[in-house]
């Protein structure tokens, strides 16, 4: 797993779940107790309810989510700049602070006025935005979305026909379409996945989020730190039958299975409680991975099928997602001589492996990785060694 380094801000699996605290300078935004348009108070709400109640980000959005609306252009979105500067400069708390936008002009603008980070809802739809952030070397969210600036998070609206091919389309299901979308348009060294939670599209349904949850861990087989936003959503506001300003609850304890599930970011209203419920998930979930001499070992926790099925896919292996049974651990970075040193060790001691030209896989019980660790004597292996021993 990638670690991804926000202006100094560690994120990844080696470190606690981030919380980043929502500021609107948008009126027509929708979760009223968010929303600010005086930089005097809104840094103030900043500094109490976000920063003072453990907000690692603060994310400040410059417009309304909500799909009725007109969408902003990049120039009116500027005029809306100078408020979340004057805000940040107000600000006396320690915090990172993320620009939501879809324009690479709004997201050069405002790392040039004192933000350190990007939100970007559409996907890098603009192309531009991505080179804005490595030009910066910034943290980067990218949000599963079309490659269209009018339409952030309508992945159901792709044409995947043509953006793939008619067989892929006809087989794939929503969470697939997900997963794809965020491949669109490529990615940073420093990007973090956001698969899309919410109304986005008119077409979307909340049946399709629950699947998006429920499948979460999948898009772990990106290696990249995953953002996800899940506060008082309405795919969990109506498994409750609780209205918005009721559903606190709901949204807390799909936040700790969020973070088992994967998360290392959650983007939320209510700061203190999220952070709290991110704890809990934090200190039950184990996560494994080492790091030597370039090459990295990383136990992944409870894999599903699919996720391995979407690992398998990313090393450029063909193998069966069945065949990795009991304990799995995913190994990149390995010179080929070292490669052959672990097949054939794993052979003696009954460990599969499936190999690919960008990593290999290795499933096992507990007592065969162990014997592994006990085979495998060059200094390349060691953190393979380290995560084989690290049983639970």
């Amino acid at each position: 797993m990638r670690t991804v380094d926000a202006a100094g801000l560690r994120i990844g699996d080696e470190y606690p779940t981030r919380i980043m605290g929502v500021l609107n300078v948008s009126k027509e935004s929708p979760y009223d107790p968010s929303v600010y348009d005086d930089p005097g108070e809104a840094a103030a709400y900043v500094d109490d309810e976000l920063i003072g109640e453990g907000a690692d980000i603060v994310d400040v959005g410059l417009e309304s989510a909500n799909k009725r609306l007109d969408v902003l252009s990049a120039e009116q979105e500027l005029e809306r700049l100078d408020t979340a500067v004057e805000t940040i400069e107000s600000v006396s708390g320690d915090a990172i602070f993320s620009i939501e936008t879809r324009y690479a002009s709004v997201a050069a603008a405002a790392l040039d006025r004192g933000f350190d980070m990007v939100n970007d809802i559409c996907g890098f739809a603009d192309p531009e935005m991505p080179e804005i952030c490595r030009e910066y070397d910034v943290a980067v969210g990218k949000m599963a979305s079309p490659p269209d600036i009018e339409r952030p998070g309508a992945v159901g609206d792709v044409d995947w026909a043509d953006a793939r091919s008619p067989e892929w389309a006809q087989q794939a299901d929503y969470v697939d379409k997900v997963y794809a979308a965020l491949d669109q348009n490529g990615m940073t060294e420093k990007t973090i996945l956001d698969p899309a939670f919410g109304g986005w599209s008119e077409a979307k349904t909340i049946d399709n989020d629950h699947e998006t949850f429920r499948r979460l861990p999948e898009f772990r087989a990106y290696g990249r730190p995953l953002l996800v936003s899940i506060n008082r959503k309405n795919f969990l506001r109506t498994l409750a039958d609780r209205s918005t300003e009721e559903a606190l609850p709901v949204s807390l304890a799909a936040t700790s299975m969020a973070v088992e599930r994967g998360a290392h970011v959650v983007r939320t209203h209510d700061v203190a409680e999220t952070k709290d419920a991110a704890r809990i998930g934090d200190a039950f979930t184990e996560r494994a991975s080492t790091t030597a001499s370039g090459a990295t070992a990383t136990e992944l926790n409870a894999p599903t099928t699919g996720e391995l099925r979407r690992r398998i896919d990313g090393i450029g292996a063909d193998g069966d997602a069945d065949s990795l049974a009991g304990r799995v651990l995913q190994v990149d970075g390995l010179s080929e001589a070292a490669r052959r040193e672990l097949a054939e060790a794993a052979e003696q001691v009954g460990v599969t492996v499936v190999a690919g030209p960008d990593g290999l896989l290795l499933g096992g019980s507990g007592a065969a990785l162990s014997a592994l660790a006990d085979g495998l004597s060059t200094p390349e292996l060691d953190g393979v060694v380290d995560v084989c021993r690290t049983g639970r």
